[in-house]
């Protein structure tokens, strides 16, 4: 066979760095693209924020003051009244407040002048504490002696996110043995009792049981009910778990009334006492499209404050010479290149977000009208041969990206969901299925809640088909427990 050279034409999709980089941009959330957009800014000098009408209404407000400054300095000064002459103005007047009313002189904001790394905002650090931190801090406060505070730290760290103690104690004694001598399992259960006496109130606790017994004897003693709920929790908490109400009321001897009062008692204990002292940080979303009826119609608007308005600097701009192929003149002409993929990024980013938002609020104004129970079915690739995309872009689009709604904040993602054939020759989005759900299990009656089955039934009645274990999924995705844990004193 003889070699040859043979030329082809061909059309190939090739992935260019812009198009890499616009497809990175993407599928950012609002607050990563910020962060994106501030390293762009300190890496590129060609890119800076187009402030746009601020600085120029800066500037006239500042030339505005001044001319009041000036007509205010040529006037002529005001007559002196007898009432401001200094001569008759007495030293001290008289008045109604202190100074100790209006500075607080604490000790605390105070530190020595010779101490020059003293930060004046330290003490109003808003980090929150963990639980192991809180209780350590308790410690701290409480007089004990070195092995007690070496058995109350062990403990302390074998707590779990709820307060709970995980680690029996025969094995806390076996970690401290090789460090502490002469030391028996009293003298853990004494430390043990120290801490469960701490805020929160049940920390500590072994069990659920030990947990709602120590909050219970902490009410006041003139509190409702509160014997039979410490019965209860010590001898029954397995029949209330259940929802064994008759039973609980044969063996305990109360009547409906009287058990629910102590049910009641029970529930405003809290069985997870650790969950009070959290470090979590509460994570707020911005969101990336607001979305308004204005005169009877859906309009979609973008938060143009999540996106920066960038512009190329014309300073830098201006110091390329075409003819110059130094290494300074080259070094400018490519971060002008990547100034301009990157605004031609974001401004691509920008309108596929509005062009995919709008098509979802078409699509979904009968939910925007009407609530859950009237979303429609869709999926990524209805909207995709719509606009004449492909899914995995819709799907970048709708990824961490918000929409503000008269009914709330919702996720892009939240609008798609499959659907469910209905009697009627249509069909019926997942989303309001899991609405008439929710609806109908808070309609139902305390003391006989609905089965799946009955569920299932009561949606064929209005024309939706679904199985008893499709509800069953869906229950369990809203997070409903199931019938028998439902059910409660009516």
């Amino acid at each position: 066979m003889k070699a040859s050279l043979q030329l082809k034409i061909g059309q190939s999709l090739t992935m260019t760095p812009q198009l890499q980089q616009a497809i990175r941009l993407l599928q950012l959330s609002s607050i990563e693209l910020q962060a994106e957009v501030q390293e762009a800014l300190e890496s590129n000098m060609m890119l800076e924020v187009d402030e746009g009408e601020a600085g120029q209404n800066t500037q006239t407000e500042n030339a505005n003051k001044e001319e009041v400054k000036v007509e205010i300095d040529s006037s002529e000064p005001p007559e002196q009244t007898p009432e401001m002459n200094q001569d008759t103005m007495p030293d001290e007047l008289p008045v109604d407040s202190g100074w100790d009313d209006v500075y607080d002189s604490t000790p605390s904001f105070t530190k020595a002048s010779s101490d020059n790394s003293y930060d004046g905002f330290e003490n109003q650090d808003s980090g929150e504490k963990t639980l192991n931190e809180h209780l350590e801090w308790q410690l701290n406060l409480t007089p004990t002696s070195d092995t007690d505070k070496v058995i109350a730290m062990t403990i302390i760290d074998s707590l779990d996110n709820d307060g709970y103690l995980t680690e029996p104690l025969e094995d806390i004694l076996a970690t401290l043995g090789d460090d502490l001598e002469d030391i028996g399992i009293e003298e853990i259960e004494a430390v043990l009792s120290m801490i469960q006496s701490m805020d929160p109130i049940g920390v500590a606790s072994r069990d659920i049981k030990e947990c709602l017994g120590l909050q219970l004897e902490q009410c006041n003693t003139d509190t409702p009910r509160l014997e039979q709920a410490k019965n209860l929790v010590a001898n029954y908490l397995d029949l209330l778990a259940s929802h064994d109400y008759n039973q609980l009321m044969r063996k305990m001897k109360l009547d409906k009334a009287a058990l629910t009062e102590v049910v009641t008692l029970i529930q405003s204990m809290n069985p997870r006492p650790g969950n009070q002292v959290s470090d979590a940080r509460t994570e707020y979303v911005v969101p990336d499209v607001y979305v308004k009826k204005v005169n009877g119609v859906w309009k979609v608007d973008l938060n143009t404050d999540s996106i920066p308005s960038l512009k190329i600097n014309s300073v830098y701009s201006n110091m390329i010479r075409r003819a110059d192929n130094s290494d300074d003149n080259n070094s400018l002409k490519s971060h002008l290149q990547e100034a301009r993929w990157f605004i031609k990024s974001i401004r691509s980013r920008s309108e596929t977000l509005l062009r995919v938002t709008t098509c979802i609020v078409e699509r979904q104004r009968a939910f925007l009208d009407y609530g859950e129970e009237a979303m429609k079915p869709l999926v990524l690739h209805d909207v995709a041969e719509t606009l004449g995309m492909h899914e995995s872009t819709i799907s970048r689009v709708t990824t961490r990206k918000y929409m503000h709604t008269p009914r709330g904040i919702f996720e892009l993602k939240y609008f798609f969901s499959s659907h469910v054939s209905t009697n009627y020759g249509g069909a019926c989005s997942s989303t309001a299925i899991r609405a008439l759900i929710k609806k109908l299990v808070q309609a139902e009656t305390p003391d006989k809640p609905l089965s799946d089955s009955k569920i299932a039934a009561i949606l064929e009645d209005q024309g939706i088909n679904v199985a008893r274990r499709t509800v069953a999924k869906y229950r369990e995705a809203m997070a409903i427990p199931p019938s028998n844990e439902r059910k409660r004193l009516a």
